[in-house]
């Protein structure tokens, strides 16, 4: 290969590594990879959840004394409002387990800390661990372990 060849096969690479991390940008995903012509990228990025400062609820009649929230659309919006709402940063598939048959990451009442891993979520077979954004406890857990879910989806508040 001649120098020449080797600065155009460097700008090419360069912009494949710009491409994709525009791509990144625009989808929403954590991380993406390809291969072509014996040339193998993947871009990665981490994906930082925040949340609001803890604060008391409007109206405390929303969650039971069992911590989950009710079933319907009400409850959703309600939760998607809650100053402790983890919401979904991506869609996939959530997963409460790091893997079939193993204990949840946490349950209601679990105590947590800002950075602790709280679900999976899968998308385009990728695992995206979601940490939490805050130290609390877990006060409800909105999503069955497999669910699909939508971007901004509330999955979990903690308080």
């Amino acid at each position: 290969m001649t120098a020449k060849d080797a600065k155009q096969s460097a700008i090419t690479e360069s912009e494949v590594i710009r491409e994709l991390a525009d791509l990144l940008n625009e989808t929403g995903l954590s991380e993406i990879e390809i291969e072509k012509s014996g040339l193998r990228v993947r871009v990665a990025r981490q994906i930082n959840v925040t949340a609001a400062a803890p604060a008391t609820l409007e109206n405390p009649s929303v969650l039971p004394a069992s911590g989950a929230l009710p079933a319907g659309d009400a409850a959703g919006a309600d939760a998607a409002r809650h100053p402790g709402a983890l919401k979904s940063p991506m869609v996939g598939t959530a997963y409460r387990a790091p893997e079939p048959g193993a204990p949840s990451f946490v349950e209601v009442g679990s105590r947590v800390n800002q950075g602790d891993t709280l679900l999976i979520i899968e998308a385009m077979k990728t695992m995206n661990s979601i940490p939490a954004p805050k130290a609390g406890t877990v006060s409800a857990v909105l999503f069955e372990n497999g669910q699909p879910v939508e971007f901004g989806e509330p999955l979990i508040i903690i308080e």
